[in-house]
């Protein structure tokens, strides 16, 4: 595994949204009118950096607002998080408060990670608003209708709104509860494969450990895991195959490692193949979404000529398949993928 080739376009460029993706978000009500946009956020007068708890550079700022705008920027991000939440239901932000705006400097979309908190129980919640991309936007649409993950966001023009996806970092999960005495090795790795499998299929790059989370369930004997992406820069934009497979980055070793202890290369195929068949009853189910997804994106232009023609080549390669190389778009091999994994089902 040479995770040296595996290169990201940090200055990946930010894609305006369509007037036929605006119209299919309106269909499925990912559309909102929105108080507070993203543009609002940024005409902050100064900023100070936040630190983590060991003191370093955590690469948010905390924004400082003139005083007159306080009231109006909080309110509307209240009735943005009632919209998000409880489709405008105002009634579940009477006792809540705005705690925290942040300001991240580093990646293509510099969010802001806003803190909600419930003033009768202290209980709180998060929620960003970014940059609307529309590439980003077609990869949280594939993970809500290909994954077994429910993705909640709304977009307003050039703002977008993303729901707060709980869960352990996974650079932090490998280094402080990968090698639990209570979490079954076997159960993560499966994991792992399965999520791999995904992002290939989804072409959802960058899955390095700090840009998904693993979230943690007990069960009635065991405790169950699932890995979920928390990151959809870079959704179909990048031409090298192995940015779409989350075992070649050196980031994310450790699961690798696990992998090769505790699976078999049966063990390993077998879970690949569930992956597989959970994909296609996703398709079946959602269809008719995913062909108007289909049909919206295969008309845009989000990445270069030169990454689609590096991928097809490099996915002929991969699945020895001759017909990626006859793909004009991403979602020429998205859709690819999808209809060999129906071939291999069926089987």
């Amino acid at each position: 595994m040479d995770s040296n080739d595996v290169k990201i376009s940090r200055k990946k460029p930010i894609f305006p949204v369509s007037g036929a993706l605006q119209k299919y978000l309106k269909t499925y009500q990912r559309d909102a009118k929105l108080p507070i946009t993203y543009g609002d956020l940024r005409m902050f007068t100064e900023s100070y950096p936040i630190m983590d708890k060991n003191g370093k550079d955590s690469l948010w700022e905390g924004p400082i607002y003139a005083n007159d705008r306080i009231d109006d920027i909080h309110n509307g991000l209240k009735i943005i998080y009632a919209n998000l939440k409880a489709s405008g239901n105002l009634r579940i932000v009477e006792h809540k408060y705005i705690d925290k705006i942040e300001y991240c400097t580093f990646g293509n979309t510099h969010p802001f990670r806003v803190r909600i908190v419930n003033r009768l129980n202290d209980v709180y919640d998060y929620f960003y608003v970014k940059q609307a991309d529309a590439s980003r936007i077609y990869g949280l649409e594939l993970e809500h209708i290909l994954s077994p993950n429910q993705v909640n966001y709304l977009v307003d023009k050039e703002t977008l709104i993303e729901e707060h996806i709980a869960g352990i970092p996974g650079d932090v999960f490998s280094k402080n509860y990968l090698f639990n005495r209570d979490y079954n090795p076997t159960r993560i790795a499966k994991e792992f494969v399965k999520f791999n499998e995904r992002c290939l299929v989804m072409l959802l790059g960058d899955m390095r450990a700090y840009n998904f989370v693993v979230q943690i369930t007990p069960d009635f004997d065991d405790i169950q895991f699932r890995i979920r992406a928390i990151d959809f820069d870079q959704q179909f934009y990048e031409g090298n195959i192995k940015v779409y497979l989350p075992q070649f980055f050196k980031e994310n070793l450790p699961y690798v490692k696990l992998g090769i202890e505790q699976l078999t290369d049966k063990t390993y195929l077998q879970y690949q193949q569930e992956e597989k068949s959970s994909l296609l009853h996703r398709v079946r189910s959602e269809r008719h979404r995913l062909t108007d997804l289909r049909d919206v994106s295969k008309k845009e232009m989000l990445t270069t000529p030169e990454n689609i023609e590096s991928l097809k080549t490099g996915m002929s390669d991969y699945f020895a398949d001759q017909q990626y190389l006859e793909c004009k778009t991403m979602t020429d091999i998205i859709e690819l993928n999808i209809k060999n994994i129906i071939r291999q089902v069926k089987l």
